[in-house]
C-alpha cells in the first residue's frame, strides 16, 4: 500500500469525550473512527490487524477440531423465553426492537440458544457427536459503561464457539484443549506472559467460569494471581471457599488490574434441557446433550495489545498482527533517481510477499518519522540520498529503537530470506 492513497490520516488530536488509551491513539493513527461511545468504525489499517488476529484464532479453532459458521445478529424472542434469558432482570445488556410485522426481536449479544436450536436439526444420535462449531460474530451488548476505548464496547467482534458433547468426559477433554488453544493464540499476539486462566464467576452463563485475564492498567477488573503456582481469581469470587479449593493461601497472591481476553463456560446438560435438544444414546434413550461456550474478544485483544505495546510515540505492533511488517520511507525531495530506487525496492517486496506500507508522501522527514512511529509497524526502512550513496539502507526495529545499517544484500538477506 503506497500511504499517498490511503484515505485515512493521522492527526494530533482526538475527540474531546475519548478518555482511553488505546482509542486515542488508534483514532489519531487512523485505524479507528468513532461513531458514539463504545462504537467504532474499523478502517483499511484497524481491518488488517483484525483479519490477522481472526486467522491466528482460526487456525487454533480449526486445530482442536472447530468447524466454522456464522449465525445471523438477529435473534428470536421465543428461543430466549425457554431459558429466562429474555427478561432483562436476566440479562440486562440486550439491545431489542419490534419487527413490523408483529412481535419483537432481539440484536445478538450472545448465541447459546439460537445455536443450540439450529443444531436439533443436524444432531440426534450419539454417532453424530460431538461438535464443535465457531463462528466470528458482530455482538451488540447495550453496555451502561463504555469507557475503555475498544475494550468495551457496545458493538465489537467476538469469536464465540460451542461444544456439543455425549457427556462430561468427552466435554472435559475439549473443554482442556480449548485452554491450551486459547494460550497458543495469546502466546502468538505476545501477551501470554502475562495472561492468566482465572477462576470467576460466570454471571449471565452459568455459576462459574474460567477467564482469560491480561495484566494491564487499563483493565476493569481485578485479579489475585500467584505466578509460580499458575493460580489466578477474579476479585468477585476470591473468598476462603475459593482459596481452600485451590489450594493457596491469601498472603501467598498478588493484585493487579486485568482485562478479560476470554472465558469458557461448562453448561453441563442444564442447557441443552432448557432449549430441548436432546440425543438418542445406544438403548434409544434422548439424553440431554453436554453443552459448553468459548469466547474471545477479536476487537478487544486488539485494544489490550495496543495498552500493552506502545510508548510515548505511539502504537508498537507485534510482528504477528502488524498491518504491514515494513514501513518504507522514501526522503527524495526531488530526486527522481531516488524515487525510481525506493519505488524498485517497494516493488521487490511485494513481488515477494512481504506487505509494505510505502511512505510516498511529498511532507517532511519529520512528519513522515512521527506518523512511522505513531503508526507501529515493526520495521521502518528508510531511503534516501545519504543511504543510497553510502549503499546501506537504515533498519529502525519500532520495538526497541535499535537501528541497522544493511547493504541491499544483507535487506534482501533478512525480509527476503530464501527468496532473496
Amino acid at each position: 500500500m503506497k500511504q499517498s492513497r490511503l484515505f485515512t490520516k493521522t492527526r494530533k488530536e482526538v475527540p474531546a469525550d475519548e478518555t482511553s488509551h488505546n482509542a486515542q491513539l488508534l483514532i489519531r493513527a487512523g485505524y479507528v473512527h468513532k461513531e458514539m461511545a463504545g462504537v467504532y468504525a474499523y478502517l483499511p489499517l484497524g481491518i488488517r490487524v483484525l483479519e490477522k488476529i481472526k486467522e491466528i484464532t482460526r487456525q487454533e479453532m480449526n486445530a482442536v477440531g472447530g468447524q466454522e459458521l456464522i449465525m445471523t445478529a438477529l435473534q428470536r424472542k421465543e428461543i430466549w423465553e425457554r431459558t429466562n434469558r429474555w427478561d432483562d432482570s436476566m440479562v440486562d445488556v440486550w439491545f431489542k426492537s419490534e419487527l413490523k410485522a408483529g412481535g419483537e426481536v432481539g440484536f445478538g449479544w450472545s448465541h447459546e440458544e439460537p445455536i443450540g436450536e439450529m443444531m436439533k436439526n443436524y444432531i440426534s444420535s450419539y454417532k453424530d457427536l460431538p461438535v464443535y462449531v465457531y463462528q466470528f460474530q458482530t455482538k451488540l451488548r447495550n453496555e451502561l459503561r463504555a469507557k475503555s476505548g475498544i475494550m468495551r464496547g457496545r458493538e465489537f467482534v467476538m469469536k464465540d464457539m460451542y461444544s456439543f458433547c455425549v457427556g462430561e468426559e468427552d466435554h472435559t477433554a475439549f473443554y482442556n484443549a480449548t485452554m491450551d488453544a486459547y494460550m497458543r493464540v495469546y502466546a502468538r499476539l505476545g501477551i501470554a506472559e502475562d495472561t492468566f486462566i482465572t477462576f470467576a464467576s460466570g454471571g449471565a452463563f452459568t455459576q462459574f467460569s474460567h477467564e482469560f485475564q491480561t495484566i494491564t492498567d487499563a483493565g476493569e477488573d481485578v485479579v489475585y494471581f500467584n505466578r509460580e503456582k499458575n493460580i489466578a481469581i477474579n476479585e468477585e469470587v476470591l473468598n476462603d471457599e475459593t482459596l481452600t479449593k485451590l489450594g493457596i493461601t491469601r498472603d501467598e497472591l498478588q493484585m493487579a488490574k486485568t482485562a478479560e481476553v476470554g472465558n469458557i463456560f461448562n453448561f453441563g446438560r442444564q442447557k441443552a434441557e432448557d432449549i430441548g435438544l436432546t440425543f438418542k444414546d445406544e438403548s434409544g434413550e434422548n439424553i440431554p446433550i453436554w453443552m459448553g461456550s468459548y469466547g474471545i474478544g477479536i476487537t478487544r485483544l486488539m485494544g489490550v495489545v495496543v495498552e500493552k505495546f506502545s510508548d510515548d510515540k505511539g502504537i508498537v505492533w507485534p510482528e504477528s498482527i502488524a498491518p504491514y511488517q515494513v514501513h518504507l520511507v522514501e526522503l527524495s525531495g526531488d530526486n527522481e533517481e531516488i524515487k525510481d530506487f525506493a519505488n524498485g525496492l517497494y516493488n521487490t517486496f511485494n513481488d515477494n510477499g512481504v506487505h509494505v506500507l510505502y511512505d510516498d508522501r511529498d511532507v517532511r522527514a519529520g512528519e513522515k518519522f512521527n506518523d512511522s512511529d505513531l503508526l507501529g509497524m515493526p520495521y521502518r526502512i528508510v531511503v534516501s540520498k545519504k543511504t543510497k550513496e553510502e549503499g546501506k539502507f537504515e533498519v529502525v526495529e519500532r520495538a526497541n529503537g535499535t537501528v541497522h545499517y544493511l547493504t541491499e544484500e544483507e535487506l534482501h538477506h533478512k525480509f527476503l530470506g530464501a527468496n532473496s
